[in-house]
């Protein structure tokens, strides 16, 4: 990446079994992603994510015993290409079909954009 990328990232609870169908929606919304701008779409299945006692990742989604913390972010060439990105995402016919679909509670998920500070 170079020192313009942009990362929008993002984190979810999805209900265990439904991992594949998640997997499914995950790339077809990666597709949508790359078809306006992105560079990639990163999704991870969580295994080892600790419940805190103060703040956690499930905390923050509020994540149910019957489901698994999905951390995931998108790679922009820069916050330009992002913004323009998510504009015509959010315009595009594919994203409401998929939004429709969605196999997760989308009030949970927590996201943000950021700017890229250290690509070690």
């Amino acid at each position: 990446m170079d020192s313009n990328s942009y990362i929008d990232g993002f984190l979810c609870a999805v209900p265990t079994a439904r991992r594949d169908e998640y997997r499914q929606h995950a790339s077809e919304a990666a597709r949508i992603f790359r078809k306006h701008g992105a560079l990639a779409l990163i999704e991870c299945w969580g295994d080892d994510v600790p419940e805190g006692k103060l703040t956690s990742m499930p905390m923050a989604v509020k994540c149910q015993p019957d489901e698994t913390v999905v951390f995931a972010w998108a790679v922009w060439p820069s916050k330009a290409v992002r913004d323009d990105g998510m504009q015509a995402i959010d315009n595009d016919p594919d994203t409401h079909r998929q939004m429709q679909q969605m196999p997760f509670d989308g009030k949970r998920v927590i996201y943000g954009g950021f700017t890229l500070l250290v690509d070690g």
